[in-house]
């Protein structure tokens, strides 16, 4: 699928300003900015870029942890302004004066021991990794290799279970997508928010916590008028992010449910298709 500036541009609401200040742009990053191996493209990060340099708050909105979105923040070269981690549940700001360059400004938590325990009677040879907030993770056993960023250290359940947290993930690689799906209409998840990943991954957050609930306090405390935002992304966890937006773009290879939640579909990942939106943004 092939979406050009033009056709971008002609789908704009009359809310969404030119890029400057007055626009919030909100980027997934898996499946979106880069691809399933980790390649971002030269024409991406220069669009990004581009797109930055106007003053446009670009801000990254991702499941990730903390510690897996600061390396594409650097590759992007964000420096200043807003990051949003763990789908919503940890806010970071982004200062190059900052130790490290950022410093986390707002975190969510829920208490993930009724979850996990009943999960894990669904799934007793499951994976299970609770964020060790911007350190890495506390897992249960040993997850695949790369698959998780920053410090990883195994721990009993009980002690897994026995603190707040701002995201919870379960990996079962003998289950597809479908299967995390069926398995939480079975079984019901009560004071948690949940988001089935495109493997067979499975993460759990604060209820009420999303995306769109984080990026919206972002657009409140930076002064962008409602509706001056785009957002684009591939996955079920970007569903609220784009129906919240001015203008919400899916990637081609998004599910049937994500991509009826936005108002255009572009490219994929392959095709460097956020570049025709960012690139629409910039009228000039």
């Amino acid at each position: 699928m092939t979406l050009t500036t033009d056709v971008v541009r002609r789908h704009l609401p009359p809310a969404v300003p030119e890029a400057g200040p007055g626009l919030l742009v909100a980027l997934d990053i898996d499946g979106t900015l880069i691809d399933h191996e980790q390649r971002m493209t030269t024409a991406v990060r220069e669009s990004v870029q581009a797109l930055r340099d106007t003053g446009t708050r670009v801000i990254l909105s991702t499941g990730r942890s903390v510690s897996a979105v600061t390396p594409i923040l650097d590759a992007l070269d964000l420096r200043h302004g807003w990051a949003v981690c763990s789908n919503g549940a940890v806010c970071l700001r982004l200062d190059p004066e900052l130790e490290g360059g950022y410093e986390i400004s707002d975190v969510i938590t829920f208490d993930p021991e009724p979850a996990l325990r009943l999960l894990r009677e669904e799934l007793p040879d499951g994976l299970f990794a609770v964020e060790d907030l911007g350190k890495g993770f506390k897992v249960s056993s040993p997850f695949p290799f790369g698959e998780l960023s920053g410090e990883v250290s195994v721990v009993d359940f009980e002690e897994l279970v026995a603190a707040p947290a701002s995201r919870v993930t379960i990996r079962a690689p003998h289950l597809s997508a479908d299967d995390f799906h069926a398995l939480v209409d079975r079984v019901g998840l009560h004071g948690v928010s949940y988001a089935v990943g495109w493997t067979a991954w499975l993460d759990l957050a604060p209820e009420g916590v999303s995306k769109a609930s984080a990026l919206e306090m972002l657009r409140e405390r930076t002064g962008v008028a409602p509706g001056a935002t785009v957002a684009v992304g591939d996955g079920r966890n970007d569903i609220e992010m784009l129906r919240w937006a001015g203008l919400g773009v899916a990637m081609e290879w998004a599910d049937e449910v994500t991509r009826a939640a936005a108002d255009l579909v572009t490219g994929s990942v392959h095709e460097d298709g956020v570049v025709p939106v960012l690139q629409a943004l910039m009228r000039a």
